[in-house]
């Protein structure tokens, strides 16, 4: 492992999200999956690990995605859901995965909880992917420096409850597959936020991200004011 890569990767580590004891009853977690490449003798890039969800499926068909899902009740904790799910989606093992930091949940419009589970893949050679037909249509990669650039960045801007908010759209060309790839919305804030962790910067571009994605911290507030109530919630 490279000094420079050791150093990324301290960083991560480093920054201490602020969880919170209770989310939505509506639960699932990601896995943003980190590897190194060597692009020249001196030279490397840090790169997430992608999904182009299956046009058949009833939520999100087609769309870009990180490997992930709702949480069963089988699993332990948020990184149990993340790695179970990647296992499931395209064949990853979960033993050839580090798992370096857990980030604040995202909350969708539809009040449902999205954990990225951050984590690191050591031997990209020993991953041999498989993707579920029934999930997943291809399986790409990334460069995560990517999400903080405003090249081949657009934004549309939408409106939730009175409140002004951008969704982010990255164009990337995938040379393997010579395809384009749209990774927009929730996928692109999620990415947005863990380079810019990782790259100690922010993106060169103004984010104003939805207010709803930080939810959390309103659902308890309330469930603590109704349990001091006496309400049933």
């Amino acid at each position: 492992m490279s000094t420079e890569l050791e150093s990324l990767i301290q960083r991560i580590q480093n920054y201490k999200p602020h969880l919170l004891q209770h989310f939505p009853a509506k639960s699932s977690a990601v896995l943003v999956c980190l590897y190194q490449e060597h692009k020249e003798e001196t030279k490397t890039e840090l790169r997430v690990i992608l999904t182009k969800r299956s046009s058949n499926l009833s939520s999100h068909p087609g769309k870009v995605a990180l490997p992930g899902g709702k949480r069963d009740e089988e699993d332990s904790d948020d990184v149990a859901t993340a790695l179970r799910e990647a296992r499931e989606e395209i064949g990853l093992d979960p033993s050839l995965v580090t798992i370096v930091s857990v980030l604040e949940p995202f909350v969708t419009k539809k009040k449902m909880s999205v954990v990225p589970v951050i984590g690191f893949l050591p031997d990209k050679k020993a991953f041999k992917p498989f993707q579920n037909p029934a999930e997943v249509e291809e399986i790409f990669d990334a460069p995560l420096e990517m999400f903080l650039k405003d090249k081949n960045r657009r934004a549309e801007e939408r409106e939730h409850e009175g409140e002004r908010y951008l969704l982010h759209y990255f164009d990337y060309c995938c040379e393997d597959k010579e395809r384009n790839f749209i990774i927009w919305a929730l996928t692109a804030g999620i990415l947005i936020r863990v380079a810019s962790i990782v790259y100690q910067r922010s993106p060169e571009f103004q984010e104003l991200k939805p207010r709803f994605w930080n939810q959390p911290k309103l659902v308890l507030d309330l469930d603590m004011i109704d349990n001091m109530n006496g309400e049933e919630t």
